[in-house]
């Protein structure tokens, strides 16, 4: 598939720079460990978090073949996080992460490189059915001597076969009130590079005898000018202890993006346009248009309530607003509860709505002579509820050890996911920590 070589040159560079990494990394947790002086620091030992998730979705309404077919999708991603105590003030984090997916959708960017009869509904079982995302995202933090300001910075590097990303922030945070008060700043910066893969009937040279259809196929396509996305953003927040029992949380967020917001393989089929065919797989009008520009404008809080020794109440709203069109709304509550010393269970519930954006449209609704489309339904009106529960370990004195390395908590979480438009999906993650001596 056009764009697996540069792929497996970028990934073939971060397994280096990861290699390099964690050489690194390990060499500083030997020396950390055997070092038996003791100062008081923001973090007294290293600690490893390693995480693994499982996520599964399947529905009707793919983006990649213009809003109605398969989009089967499996994704298992592992992580690992490092923080390593610098000295007393400051603070080394490395996460680092692999994602492996298969899609049934992507697989259908080219329809035609794998099967007897060519359908939306059907995975294509070429290549691009699968591909791997690599990421590290190294941040470094450092505290005041007292403890009431902390400064952060931190950069991101992630591949795939499309798209690469270099990513870099940092964050100021300020504690008052005998540190009852929190105000925290923080910006983002990501400059992304695409490397477009359009629909196999969309690419030059295509022929194919099979095509079916009422005169001759003729999209009217053409290529993005434009291969970069540049995203920026600015995050403001607020949390106050307000009593004995009660927290609470407010914040802010500025998102600007430039450059190709479209993505370059989702087909778009048109109403005045005639139909064509190959098998039962329609081929594309164009592929989605949308503007080079976006703002995003985020807004909420949170509110826990220590209800007893064994209950807390977690509560989250976010409202959304973006100048395509979307307003959103997202309500949670989660619920803790401490069975024993060690174990405590997670209830969950997310419900989400939002309105469609202005340029989304059905298969064959849209016009060819507007000048944005699409038929993404992540862009269309719907609502989603989210069900959930977890189970908790936790062992503050680490009797259970890994080499040098204590097991602070285990976490086991699994959570439904159904939206209105069909599309369905569950994920399970599981993760551990472990510290240091």
């Amino acid at each position: 598939m056009k764009g697996k070589p540069q792929q497996i040159k970028s990934i073939s560079f971060l397994g280096n720079v990861l290699f390099v990494v964690f050489l690194l990394m390990g060499a500083f947790v030997f020396a950390q460990q055997n070092d038996t002086s003791y100062q008081k620091r923001v973090l007294e030992t290293s600690e490893v978090d390693l995480l693994f998730s499982y996520y599964n979705q399947d529905g009707t309404h793919a983006a990649v073949t213009g809003g109605e077919g398969t989009e089967e999708l499996t994704d298992a991603t592992s992580t690992i996080v490092l923080r390593m105590p610098m000295n007393e003030d400051d603070v080394l984090t490395i996460d680092v992460g692999l994602s492996a997916y298969t899609s049934a959708s992507s697989s259908n960017i080219n329809p035609l490189d794998g099967g007897i009869n060519v359908t939306p509904f059907d995975a294509s079982s070429g290549e691009s059915r699968k591909d791997l995302l690599a990421y590290i995202n190294p941040t470094y933090s450092h505290s005041s001597e007292d403890r009431n300001t902390i400064w952060s910075a931190n950069a991101y590097v992630s591949s795939e076969y499309d798209y690469f990303s270099i990513g870099f922030g940092g964050s100021y945070t300020k504690l008052f009130n005998e540190k009852n008060t929190e105000i925290s700043l923080s910006g983002k910066v990501f400059l992304d590079k695409w490397n477009p893969v359009y629909p196999i009937e969309l690419r030059e040279g295509f022929f194919d005898n099979r095509i079916t259809g009422n005169g001759t196929y003729d999209p009217i396509f053409s290529e993005f000018d434009k291969e970069t996305r540049n995203s920026y953003s600015l995050s403001l927040s607020f949390s106050q202890i307000l009593s004995e029992k009660l927290q609470g949380a407010l914040f802010l967020d500025l998102v600007s993006q430039n450059g190709l917001l479209s993505t370059p393989f989702q087909r778009v089929y048109f109403a005045d346009f005639e139909d064509f065919y190959i098998d039962d797989f329609q081929l594309a009008d164009n592929v989605e248009q949308l503007p080079d520009t976006r703002l995003k404008v985020p807004f909420g809080g949170r509110l826990n309530y220590y209800l007893n020794d064994l209950v807390v109440l977690r509560t989250y709203y976010r409202y959304y607003w973006d100048d395509w069109g979307i307003t959103s709304h997202t309500a949670s509550v989660e619920v803790p509860f401490k069975v024993t010393d060690k174990f405590t269970l997670y209830p969950t519930y997310r419900y989400y709505t939002q309105t469609a954006a202005d340029y989304f449209y059905p298969k064959e609704v849209a016009l060819s002579s507007y000048s944005f489309y699409t038929s993404d339904y992540d862009l269309s009106g719907y609502d989603a509820h989210q069900y959930g529960m977890g189970i908790q370990y936790r062992d503050i004195f680490t009797t259970a050890r890994v080499l040098n390395f204590g097991l602070k908590t285990v976490d086991l979480r699994f959570s439904q996911y159904d939206r209105s438009d069909g599309l369905n999906a569950f994920i399970i993650t599981l993760g551990t920590t472990f510290v240091g001596n």
